[in-house]
């Protein structure tokens, strides 16, 4: 492959929302929808692969332990906290523009607070915890103003 197509040749100075972001759905599953398993190493693989915004489908799990699969199927069920490990492990190693945690919630209040608490402290600083109260999304920040930082879209 061509290490060139690995860098950066355009404007990264506007809105965020004028940027195609590479997505990807069901991140933690290995394989089918209904029966595969969930592996928080996945999460590793396509942040690796360049994709910035990566799904998290959180659930109430035992012992007030919030777990990630895909709710209604036989799909393993893996500890949020490992995701979010994991994440912290690999989002940046390949580009440090921002990286949009899409979270699909869940859970009841008690295991909603424990995610925000290991977000607090597994993420750090790198948790974007500014909020954009304008609805104009040109005030949105820029990839390159959230360079190395951890976004929450619940």
């Amino acid at each position: 492959s061509n290490p060139l197509h690995g860098e950066v040749h355009q404007d990264m100075g506007q809105p965020l929302c004028h940027y195609f972001i590479a997505s990807s759905h069901n991140t933690y599953l290995s394989g089918d929808q209904l029966l595969s398993q969930s592996r928080a190493d996945m999460y590793a693989r396509v942040l690796q692969a360049g994709c910035r915004c990566v799904e998290v489908d959180c659930w109430d799990g035992p012992d007030g332990e919030p777990v990630v699969h895909h709710g209604y199927t036989l799909t393993s069920k893996i500890l949020f906290r490992d995701v979010a490990e994991t994440i912290n492990k690999y989002a940046f190693i390949k580009n440090e523009f921002p990286v949009i945690l899409s979270i699909e919630n869940h859970c009841s209040i008690q295991q909603q607070k424990k995610i925000a608490q290991y977000l607090k402290e597994i993420f750090g600083d790198k948790l974007d915890l500014s909020s954009v109260s304008t609805g104009d999304p040109r005030q949105l920040p820029s990839p390159q103003d959230l360079k190395g930082k951890i976004l929450v879209k619940v």
